[in-house]
C-alpha cells in the first residue's frame, strides 16, 4: 500500500486547524448565559446525538477527503521480465522494379498477384509483431529517400504507416509519351542507407541495426553505396542486407494509354555483390531470397542473431481505495447535515 500523490498529505495541517477549532472548547463568554445544550429534550432520539457528534465527525469527513486526495494504492501485480530490446531501422526499396509479379503465390481460387514490395510488407508485419519491445523505424526510398516512421515503440502506427507505402505511378508525357518521373522511380541505395545511419545515430540502445531490402542496382543519388557503409560503420551500425528476388526477367503489371492492364516480362538486375559488400564490412549478412518464405527466414535470422537482455521491472495493474474513502466521507457528510439542520429546528 502506497500513495501515488503523497504531496497532498500537507492539506492535512490545515485540516488540523480546522478540526481542532471546531472541537475544542471555546472561551467563556464575558456574560454568563444558560447554553441551550443544558436544556433538557423531551424526545432524545439519534438526531439529537449526531447534533453533539457532528464536530467530531466533520473532522473525520475533512481528514478521510485529504487522504483520498493522495490516492491511497496497491500494486496487485509486479513483476519482472527480460526483454531483447534493440534499435532497428528497416529501410525499403519502392523503385520500380519492385512493381515485379515473381512472388505472387498460388492459391485454391488461383494465383493471388502480389508484387515484390506487397511481399515485403506482409512478411514486415510478422517481423514487426514478433518484436514488441524494439524501437524501429522506416524509411523508404526510389530515387530519393524519406523517414516515414522515426524509432518508435508505437508499432500500431508502424504499420499503419507501413500500410501507405506504394511505389509512385510513372506519369506519361501526353505528347511525347516519356515518363515525367522517371527519377522518382529509380533506386538510390547510398542515400537510403546513409539517412537510415544519421537517424540511428543517437540511439539510447545498445544493439542499432539497419535492415536494407532492395531488389534494384544502385543507379541514383549523391552517395555510392559503399560511402554510406562506411558511415555506418564508423558509427558502430550493423547493415543486414536482403536482395529481394534476382536478376533475370521478371513479370510486370503495364498499364497502356487506354487504362488496360497486361503482364509482361522485363528485365531486373540487382547488383548482389555490393549488397553482400555492404553487410560484410559493417558485420552484418547478406541475404538473397527467391520467394516469399526466403524472405520470412532472413527477417527470422535477423531476429535471432540481433538480441540485447534487458531486465524491467513492470508495474502491471494497481487497486485503488480513495473511491472507498470518498464514499465514506460524503455518507458521514450527508449524515452529520441532515441530523445538524433538523435538531436546530426542534432546538428552537
Amino acid at each position: 500500500m502506497h500513495l501515488a500523490n503523497p504531496a497532498w498529505l500537507w492539506l492535512l495541517l490545515p485540516a488540523i486547524i480546522v478540526c481542532m477549532r471546531m472541537i475544542l472548547p471555546r472561551p467563556r463568554p464575558a456574560i454568563p448565559y444558560a447554553r441551550t445544550q443544558s436544556i433538557p429534550l423531551h424526545n432524545k432520539t439519534w438526531r439529537t446525538m449526531l447534533y453533539y457528534l457532528a464536530p467530531w465527525l466533520f473532522s473525520v469527513v475533512l481528514l478521510l477527503l485529504v487522504i483520498a486526495i493522495a490516492r491511497p494504492r496497491r500494486n496487485v501485480s509486479e513483476y519482472q521480465r527480460e526483454t531483447e530490446a534493440i534499435s532497428i531501422m528497416v529501410v525499403v526499396d519502392v523503385s520500380g522494379s519492385m512493381e515485379a509479379l515473381d512472388l505472387s503465390r498460388e492459391t485454391e481460387d488461383g494465383i493471388e498477384y502480389l508484387t515484390r514490395l506487397d511481399v515485403v510488407k506482409e512478411v514486415f508485419t510478422e517481423f514487426v509483431d514478433q518484436r514488441p519491445d524494439d524501437l524501429i523505424g522506416l524509411i523508404s526510398f526510389g530515387g530519393y529517400a524519406s523517414v516515414l516512421a522515426p524509432l518508435t515503440m508505437d508499432h500500431n502506427a508502424l504499420l499503419q504507416i507501413l500500410d501507405t507505402v506504394e511505389i509512385p505511378p510513372p506519369f506519361q508525357d501526353p505528347s511525347s509519351g516519356a515518363i515525367v518521373n522517371e527519377d522518382e522511380r529509380m533506386t538510390a541505395i547510398g542515400d537510403a542507407l546513409a539517412l537510415a545511419s544519421s537517424r540511428l545515430r543517437d540511439a539510447e540502445t545498445e544493439s542499432r541495426i539497419i535492415v536494407l531490402l532492395s531488389d534494384g542496382l544502385n543507379n541514383t543519388g549523391i552517395l555510392e553505396p559503399m560511402q554510406s557503409a562506411r558511415i555506418a560503420k564508423e558509427l558502430g551500425l550493423r547493415v543486414y542486407t536482403i536482395g529481394v528476388g534476382t536478376t533475370g526477367h521478371a513479370p510486370v503489371r503495364i498499364t497502356d494509354a487506354s487504362g488496360r492492364q497486361s503482364i509482361r516480362y522485363a528485365y531486373i538486375e540487382i547488383d548482389e555483390e555490393e549488397l553482400a559488400a555492404i553487410a560484410d564490412l559493417t558485420g552484418g549478412v547478406y541475404f538473397n531470397t527467391l520467394d516469399e518464405d526466403g524472405l520470412s527466414r532472413a527477417l527470422a535470422t535477423i531476429d535471432e542473431l540481433e538480441t540485447t537482455p534487458v531486465r524491467q521491472q513492470m508495474l502491471e495493474r494497481f487497486e485503488e481505495h480513495y473511491g472507498m474513502l470518498i464514499l465514506i466521507a460524503t455518507l458521514l457528510l450527508c449524515a452529520c447535515t441532515f441530523a445538524n439542520v433538523n435538531t436546530k429546528r426542534r432546538l428552537l
